[in-house]
């Protein structure tokens, strides 16, 4: 046989126009929806000027599977975006030729009409856009498990229904230890909304305070919201929940679970089939039916501000939530934050604490190591780090139990110093600080990696270093030498404990990373009191006596030989708040002062970051709101590398009365739709409330 001619080369590009065409199917002429034929949907784009619906029209082959709320693909801008279809309408106000939807990815609606107005109210709220909010309310989908059936609520029962959660539903529990905590509880069961800003007492029952709280709105026919800040705490309010509310009526939402677990669990709650969520930050947008109560615990925890824009904080978004939807809040912490004490100012809230009587049969004892009269005994307690008094405190506690130890820093040694002059080592190539891994590790600069084994003080020409701030490695190794019969346990970032049995050692974490004790601690150090009160922070008080507040409530109450030492001057605010146990006294005083001096949150600021041309260019377009004020821009202290490609990192403060956050809001967000309408790459950040203002 022989071989085919090869063709010539380009000849199929040349077939005729005609023979092409004739092989060729027309395509179908599609025709829009009989009814409700356009549809309005959100795309998925940070730009600020494109943050509103756009109209497309709804083809006849997705009439049925287009419904408010579902996920969407559309042609934008000649590509396909992504989005949700927010509602569908008989007519468009758009003059010109409208395109058809692209693509209905799930009929599943998951954006209610409760979180499409609320993610809204809180793009506006914080001068972010809808798909910002709508990629922090809605997680991705898994086809999946959308696929699989449905679960059947207990009993043939709807989880929106009234139901008895367990035995003695009557029963106030931890709340009676509350004069208002019962008639709270009461107030949820009838269908009312009432708004509390709980103190919590010391010790193991908030989470089941918690679950009666669920368990009273849940008998009243409608749903909860619980928030809080880390995957233990979720673990444990969820097991009080188990027994206060029986199998299947709530679930846990946290990043550990998996894309397709977390996923199953959300949905359950979309459909209806589950009535109460636990979880973490994100669990503040989740989609529970009839909502009658939402909790945030631990709300001074920077953990629930968002790190994504446009920076929502819980507090805020649930108080929005609760108040858009007629439902109680429980906002509660063992201290109570300045934001928390605004709320009851105005009215908003209204305070839920137990009597002094009943705070001191539930509080530890707490002694200050560097107050008069240890100064009179120990004159070495105002300059060591664990002065005779913490010791002889550990030592005694460790014969009936476990010991916390509670250190700023994680790590070895996380900053040197001079040991002649005192003045802190910095890398000789970035002016990083300088730190140590281990006794037999070099120094290395925190910021570039150098090693700086050839360090010298420029200011007095020494060579020793010693350290400045020690880290809780370090401080296990010292304990270990002191403590030599006691086994000394860690906990922190890379390792954390969940729960210590009750036996006698030390454990020694940082904050955040306290492990629970049975049956409680017999004794805490908090060490190192001034690395926490010394940042320069607006916050830096308030945070410091949060943080001694989490881990004195682990200590056993006083009249079972519970103790705890602080280590701070004995004369601050703080220390003084924390011996009394009295955390809104503090947060009263701490509000009145930034009244006077004009810090949040008694007014309301909002930051602009970035290189400092592009601030400046941003500041200078914003149409303020009368009586703004500008503070800066000032240099931004680095992170890392103290230059930028683009110049140093500047930031400007802006502050207008609480009245006018609004119209800060609405400025904000139109200068950043202005320039990036004019396709400007200049980046600049902006954020309402940002974290840290000094």
């Amino acid at each position: 046989m022989s071989p085919q001619p090869e063709p010539e080369e380009g000849a199929l590009f040349r077939a005729p126009r005609a023979a092409v065409a004739a092989g060729a199917k027309a395509p179908a002429k599609r025709r829009p929806a009989a009814e409700l034929p356009v549809a309005r949907v959100v795309v998925d784009s940070p730009l600020p000027h494109l943050d509103r619906p756009f109209d497309y029209l709804v083809p006849e082959s997705l009439d049925a599977a287009a419904v408010p709320g579902c996920r969407v693909v559309v042609r934008f801008s000649g590509q396909s975006l992504s989005g949700f279809l927010l509602e569908r309408v008989a007519e468009s106000e758009f003059s010109g030729q409208l395109l058809y939807l692209h693509q209905v990815v799930s009929s599943e609606p998951v954006l209610t009409p409760e979180i499409r107005d609320l993610a809204r109210a809180v793009a506006d709220r914080y001068a972010g856009t809808l798909s910002d909010v709508l990629r922090l309310a809605v997680p991705p989908r898994h086809a999946r498990v959308e696929r699989e059936p449905r679960d059947e609520p207990p009993s043939g029962e709807s989880a929106s229904e009234p139901r008895e959660s367990g035995e003695g539903h009557n029963d106030p529990g931890p709340w009676a230890d509350y004069p208002t905590g019962p008639s709270f509880l009461a107030a949820l069961r009838s269908g009312k909304a009432p708004r509390a800003v709980w103190t919590a007492l010391p010790g193991p029952d908030w989470a089941d305070a918690i679950a009666a709280a669920t368990g009273a709105a849940l008998g009243s026919g409608r749903g909860a919201v619980i928030v809080v800040p880390d995957g233990r705490d979720v673990d444990t309010v969820d097991t009080a929940l188990g027994r206060h509310l029986g199998a299947g009526r709530h679930v846990a939402l946290t990043a550990d679970l998996g894309p397709a677990k977390r996923y199953r669990r959300w949905l359950a709650v979309l459909r209806g089939e589950v009535s109460a969520v636990v979880g973490t930050r994100a669990a503040m947008f989740a989609p529970v039916r009839d909502l009658g109560l939402v909790v945030l615990w631990d709300d001074g925890y920077d953990v629930h501000s968002d790190p994504h824009a446009p920076y929502p904080n819980a507090r805020t978004v649930l108080a929005m939530r609760a108040h858009r939807a007629g439902a109680a809040a429980l906002i509660g912490g063992f201290t109570r934050t300045t934001e928390a004490t605004q709320l009851v100012e105005s009215g908003w809230a209204l305070p839920l604490a137990a009597e002094r009587a009943t705070l001191r049969q539930r509080a530890p004892r707490v002694r200050v190591a560097g107050d008069d009269t240890e100064l009179a005994r120990d004159e070495a307690a105002r300059t060591a780090r664990l002065p005779s008094l913490a010791l002889r405190a550990a030592r005694e506690a460790a014969a009936t139990g476990p010991v916390l130890v509670q250190v700023p820093r994680r790590g070895y040694l996380t900053s040197m110093g001079c040991s002649r002059c005192r003045a802190t080592a910095r890398c000789q190539t970035c002016q990083g600080p300088l730190a140590m891994h281990s006794a037999h590790a070099m120094p290395y600069c925190r910021w570039c990696g150098r090693i700086s084994g050839d360090w010298t003080c420029p200011e007095c020409a020494h060579t020793h270093m010693r350290a400045n701030v020690v880290g809780d490695r370090r401080t296990a190794e010292e304990l270990g030498r002191a403590f030599p019969s006691l086994t000394v346990r860690t906990s922190g970032r890379d390792d954390v404990l969940t729960e210590v049995p009750d036996r006698p050692a030390l454990v020694v974490a940082t904050p955040g990373a306290e492990p629970v004790a049975a049956g409680g601690y017999a004794a805490a150090l908090l060490l190192d009191g001034w690395a926490l009160l010394d940042r320069a922070d607006l916050r830096a008080t308030e945070e410091a006596l949060r943080r001694w507040y989490n881990a004195a409530a682990l200590v056993r109450p006083a009249h079972q030989g519970g103790q705890v030492v602080v280590l701070a001057e004995a004369s601050l605010p703080a220390t003084q708040a924390l011996v009394r146990w009295d955390p809104a006294g503090f947060a009263e005083r701490e509000l009145a002062e930034r009244r006077e001096l004009g810090f949040p949150p008694a007014v309301t600021m909002a930051s602009v970051t970035g290189a400092a041309a592009h601030v400046r260019e941003l500041v200078e377009r914003i149409e303020l709101p009368e009586g703004a004020e500008l503070l800066g821009p000032v240099p931004v202290e680095p992170a890392g590398d103290a230059n930028t490609t683009q110049g140093r990192a500047e930031r400007a403060l802006l502050r207008v009365p609480r009245s006018d956050t609004s119209a800060l809001a609405r400025a904000l967000k139109a200068a950043a739709a202005a320039r990036s309408a004019r396709k400007e790459d200049h980046v600049a950040q902006v954020r309402m409330d940002p974290l840290h203002v000094v």
